[in-house]
């Protein structure tokens, strides 16, 4: 099946294989994620052809919020811990193929993976001579939200979309 675009060929129906920018007309612009989810789960509620709808982040920017100060203890404490799973997850595997000394292995497997996530995380923290002593989290958020729908549905969603303005917003708790 094909999707027209308003510039006239098509597109084959679904998301693309390759990065593409979004075809359609816009019928709806909110301010968060939230609103313009809700849209779409309106347009969906009303039997609406959902696949002719795309939500298009305008105005990325990335977002970095700082968690805390990054210390010797928090950096070998964090190292610790992910070489405790891996050092786990390894002595599982010789284990479960060994078959000698079940437990042995898996304390060895934990030892060395301690070891070795102290060892690694110390490095990598003397390395960065202190240019990034704090962690954080990032992330990718929008100034804006536009919902854009192929033009054969455009001005039924556009009408939909009407009714839900006139709604009340749902309340938060």
């Amino acid at each position: 099946m094909m999707v027209s675009s308003p510039f006239g060929g098509g597109r084959p129906a679904g998301p693309p294989r390759l990065p593409t920018p979004p075809t359609g007309w816009p019928i709806g612009s909110y301010g968060t994620y939230e609103e313009a989810q809700r849209a779409v789960d309106f347009l969906a509620e009303n039997a609406f052809a959902v696949t002719d709808v795309t939500i298009v982040g305008v105005d990325l920017m990335l977002v970095e919020r700082v968690i805390g100060r990054l210390t010797w203890s928090r950096v070998l404490g964090a190292g610790a811990m992910s070489g405790a799973w891996f050092g786990l997850f390894a002595g599982l595997l010789l284990g479960l193929f060994v078959n000698q000394g079940f437990a042995l292995q898996l304390l060895t497997g934990l030892v060395l993976g301690v070891l070795s996530g102290l060892l690694f995380s110390a490095i990598g923290y003397r390395m960065s001579r202190g240019r990034r002593d704090f962690s954080s989290a990032s992330q990718l958020v929008a100034g804006r939200y536009d919902v854009l729908c192929q033009p054969r549905t455009a001005e039924q969603g556009r009408e939909l979309l009407s009714k839900l303005a006139l709604k009340p917003p749902p309340a938060t708790a």
